[in-house]
């Protein structure tokens, strides 16, 4: 991306209306419009670190710090060029009532992060010493307020701490001395994009959205939830697309949908062509967390899903039930080393249906199976259908099925002899509620892709 001359705020605000205005009344549906490139106004410095009230452009390969909380007020835009570094210090948090965006590119990627910390990406390391579980900044915190927050190749990294009752900006939903998500939107009204970014550490929810419309493609997860939190939560009043996501290690879910909330606006999301490994084994409460999940009157569509050693498979609560008469769902491809993997590839006390089209076929279910029954898996699914990845081996070489919770040194893509190639189903659409724009919206929207998993044979999907 080239640098953005900078002249006006004027632009951000009118390229939205305009993206606004063009969008057809259905929220499944969407136009697909042109804007011309923003112009930004009031370049920010990197002299000295930022606190209190922010707008403007932070400019390419710059690197900034923010040693408080920042507010990107009402009204106001916060625009990041590509090849950005900004460190967060002191528990600090950014607290967006306008417009946040975040704009790195493939070749220059930006990041939001804290400076000095060491990942430790290492087999079985005790996640109480893992700096990934600490929480040292609190936050991308959008308001109801927050018509737009993109993120598009953005590393976020070790977010999570605590809110202080010193923390001078607390939107709404947040308190002193609970845990902050790392990234937290909430407007139903409002369009939330973040493709081909990475998202490293969380003590609870890594992604929560309240509500609003959204296009979350592409991405990879690693280490989300300490001891507990789903990766991507979805509540009442979210509609859009979860698609194309690499999942490594979550506490609990990679993707939950949940009608949650009381917005009147139904929760609606297609969960497709993900890829879970190592899912759900933080989590201390029983029976939660692995990797897809829908509940308490939410609905959506879910096919192509790739599911690696996670304690439970896809989930369909049945109390609070979600909304099955609008759900549909197949051919997902389940992956276990042990039984204690196989035996939940239906977990038990849940309504997932079991689907011809899935990968192993359901056929190894006893007669008489009712929906959330427990059954004893035969000894041949353990290792069974493995999807060749082309770095990561299978069965699991490690003491643990949770011993690898990261992607660093890994290559999750198909090899060419992998069964789930050609294996997908295309007959459904994203739902797509944001406009495609390079800027303001969805770089791409990935449409379903044959392959099972969120990597394609063909060079679509996640670019990671």
């Amino acid at each position: 991306m080239n640098k953005i001359m900078i002249t006006g705020l004027v632009a951000v605000s009118a390229g939205l209306l305009f993206l606004n205005s063009c969008k057809k009344s259905s929220s499944d549906e969407t136009t697909t419009v042109s804007v011309p490139p923003p112009v930004i106004s009031n370049p920010i410095s990197d002299a000295a670190p930022l606190h209190g009230g922010i707008k403007g452009t932070m400019l390419a390969g710059k690197t900034y710090t923010i040693d408080g909380d920042v507010v990107i007020n009402k009204g106001d835009t916060v625009l990041i060029q590509e090849g950005v570094t900004v460190n967060l210090t002191a528990s600090a948090s950014i607290a967006v009532y306008g417009i946040f965006i975040s704009v790195g590119t493939k070749d220059k990627p930006n990041k939001i992060s804290v400076s000095g910390i060491t990942k430790t990406d290492m087999p079985g390391i005790d996640p109480s010493v893992d700096p990934a579980f600490s929480g040292k900044w609190c936050g991308i915190n959008c308001d109801t307020s927050c018509t737009l927050l993109v993120l598009k190749w953005t590393h976020i990294e070790f977010g999570g701490a605590t809110f202080g009752t010193n923390n001078g900006y607390l939107v709404y939903g947040n308190k002193a001395g609970s845990k902050s998500y790392t990234i937290l939107f909430q407007n139903a009204n409002g369009s939330f994009v973040m493709e081909d970014s990475w998202l490293y550490g969380s003590i609870d929810d890594a992604v929560r959205i309240q509500s609003g419309k959204i296009h979350i493609m592409r991405n990879t997860f690693e280490k989300a939830g300490y001891i507990g939190g789903d990766c991507l939560n979805a509540k009442s009043g979210t509609v859009g697309d979860m698609a194309y996501n690499l999942f490594v290690g979550t506490a609990t879910n990679g993707t939950k949908a949940s009608n949650k909330g009381g917005n009147p606006i139904q929760t609606n999301v297609n969960m497709f062509n993900n890829t879970y490994i190592n899912g759900g084994y933080r989590q201390v409460q029983t029976g939660r967390g692995g990797c897809l999940n829908y509940e308490e009157g939410a609905k959506g569509t879910a096919y192509n899903n790739l599911m690696v050693n996670c304690k439970f498979s896809f989930r369909i609560v049945g109390s609070p039930a979600a909304d099955t008469i609008n759900m549909q769902y197949g051919n997902n491809y389940r992956y276990g080393d042990s039984d204690n993997v196989t035996s939940q590839f239906y977990p038990t006390g849940y309504i997932t249906i079991p689907k011809s089209t899935d990968i192993p076929n359901p056929s190894f279910l006893p007669t008489g199976y009712l929906l959330g029954d427990v059954y004893t898996p035969p000894a041949s699914l353990r290792g069974a259908n493995n999807p060749k990845f082309v770095t990561f081996s299978l069965p699991s070489t490690t003491a643990h099925l949770n011993d690898i919770n990261y992607a660093t040194g890994f290559n999750f893509h198909l090899q060419s002899s992998s069964p789930a190639i050609g294996k997908g189903f295309t007959g459904f659409t994203a739902i797509a509620p944001i406009p495609v724009n390079a800027i303001y919206g969805a770089t791409e929207i990935t449409q379903p892709g044959i392959d099972i998993g969120c990597y394609q044979s063909n060079g679509k999907g996640n670019q990671h």
